[in-house]
C-alpha cells in the first residue's frame, strides 16, 4: 500500500509565459508557491480474485479490464506512460475541489506518478516527476496546460521557475528569511468562489494566438523580476499587493474569459474594503480568488464576502511525499498470470443460477 500526498500551488506573477507554445520561443518565468492543501493517492496492487483488473476511486469509480477502458484522462495516460501492466487499485482524496485553478490536475498527475514509481520500489527525483508529468498532460493527454504546475507540486516550496526556450526548466527556490516569508502570508486570504471551470478550456481561448498579445505577456514576464525584488528587499510588502493589481489587470486582457461580472464584483468589494490587489488563480474563468489584505482589514475584507468559503493556507516546503509505505506481504503476479491463461467463470448471485438437477 502507498500513499502520496502532493500539495497544490498558488500563482502569483508570470502566468501564460509558461506555455510552450510561448516560453519555446520567447523563454517564460513565474513565481509561485505550494500550499499545504493536497492532493492525497492511496495506491495497491489488487488481488486477482474480483472481475476487475484495475478500479479507480475518484469522483467516480471505474471498474475496467484494460487501460483503454479507463475514462479518467490523467489515470488512463498515466499508467500507459508507465506501461503499467498489473493490476491496480487507485483511490484519490482531495483538501479542495477540483476545477477551481489550484492545479488540481497537475498534482494529481504528479502524485499518481510518484505512487506508482513507488509501487514498483523506485524513487523518481523531482525533475523527474515535474519532467514526465509535462509529458503526459501535453503529449499524452493533450490538454492545453503550461508547465508551471507540475513544477510546484514536484518541487514543493516558494520558486521562481524559469522556462527556457531549449525546453529546458528551471526551478530556483526564493531565499527568503522567514520574517519576511511569514509577512507575505500574513497578507494573503483565499476564497472559493464556487465557479467551476475546466482550466483547458478557458486557457484555450488566448494560447493558440499568444503572439498576438506578445505585449501583455512580456509585461507579466517582467512583472516576476518586479515581485522578487519587492520581497527579498525590505521595501514595504503593500508593493507586492499592488504588482497583483496591475498583474490581474493585465491578465484580463488576455481574454474575455479570464474573468467575468461575478468575479469582479467580488474583486471590487475586497478593494473597497481594504484588500490592496488579487487575482483568481489559475487559468481564471473561476474558483479561488487571492487577495493581498493588510493584517488591519482582514476581517472588514471577511465580511465584505461572507457568502464565500475563506480557506486558510500556509506555504509548504516539501513537494510530492510518499508518507506511507508498506509493501504488500504475498506477490500476486503468479496468480494474475494463471487468470490471465483462463476464462474465469463471471461472478453470479445464487438466484441467477438454474438447477441443473
Amino acid at each position: 500500500m502507498i500513499i502520496c500526498r502532493t500539495p497544490f500551488r498558488v500563482s502569483f506573477f508570470g502566468g501564460g509565459t509558461d506555455y510552450p507554445g510561448w516560453y519555446r520561443e520567447h523563454g517564460g518565468q513565474v513565481l509561485s508557491t505550494a500550499i499545504d492543501k493536497y492532493c492525497y493517492i492511496t495506491l495497491r496492487y489488487l488481488p486477482p480474485f474480483f472481475e476487475h483488473r484495475i478500479r479507480a476511486v475518484y469522483s467516480k469509480i471505474e471498474q475496467c479490464q484494460v487501460i483503454d477502458e479507463i475514462k479518467h484522462p490523467a489515470i488512463r495516460e498515466t499508467l500507459r506512460f508507465m506501461n503499467f501492466d498489473r493490476n491496480v487499485e487507485i483511490h484519490h482524496d482531495g483538501d479542495l475541489p477540483a476545477r477551481s485553478g489550484m492545479g488540481s490536475s497537475s498534482s494529481f498527475t504528479v502524485g499518481l506518478l510518484h505512487a506508482l514509481y513507488a509501487l514498483k520500489g523506485l524513487m523518481p527525483s523531482k525533475e523527474q516527476l515535474a519532467r514526465e508529468s509535462i509529458i503526459i498532460e501535453q503529449e499524452y493527454i493533450k490538454e492545453t496546460v503550461g508547465s508551471q504546475d507540475q513544477c510546484a507540486a514536484a518541487y514543493g516550496g516558494f520558486n521562481h521557475i524559469i522556462f527556457h526556450k531549449d525546453g529546458e526548466i528551471e526551478v530556483r527556490p526564493l531565499t527568503l528569511s522567514a520574517t519576511r516569508l511569514g509577512e507575505l502570508s500574513d497578507h494573503l486570504m483565499l476564497f472559493y468562489t464556487g465557479i467551476m471551470r475546466t482550466a483547458s478550456d478557458v486557457a484555450q481561448t488566448y494560447v493558440e494566438n499568444l503572439g498576438a498579445k506578445e505585449l501583455l505577456l512580456r509585461q507579466m514576464h517582467t512583472m516576476v523580476d518586479d515581485g522578487i525584488k519587492i520581497v527579498q528587499s525590505n521595501r514595504c510588502i503593500c508593493g507586492f499587493g499592488e504588482l497583483l493589481n496591475e498583474a490581474w489587470t493585465a491578465k484580463r486582457n488576455l481574454s474575455a474569459n479570464i474573468s467575468n461580472g461575478v468575479v469582479d464584483e467580488y474583486y471590487e468589494r475586497a478593494r473597497e474594503n481594504g484588500a490592496i490587489g488579487g487575482k483568481l488563480i489559475g487559468a481564471g474563468g473561476g474558483g479561488f480568488l487571492m487577495l493581498f489584505v493588510p493584517p488591519s482589514a482582514r476581517d472588514r475584507v471577511r465580511e465584505a464576502l461572507s457568502e464565500l468559503l475563506h480557506v486558510p493556507f500556509q506555504f509548504n516546503r516539501h513537494g510530492s511525499q510518499i508518507i506511507f509505505y508498506e509493501p504488500q506481504p504475498e506477490d500476486f503476479r503468479l496468480a494474475e498470470r494463471d487468470r490471465k491463461r483462463r476464462d474465469i467463470q463471471g461472478f453470479r448471485e445464487l438466484g441467477s443460477i438454474k438447477d441443473k438437477a
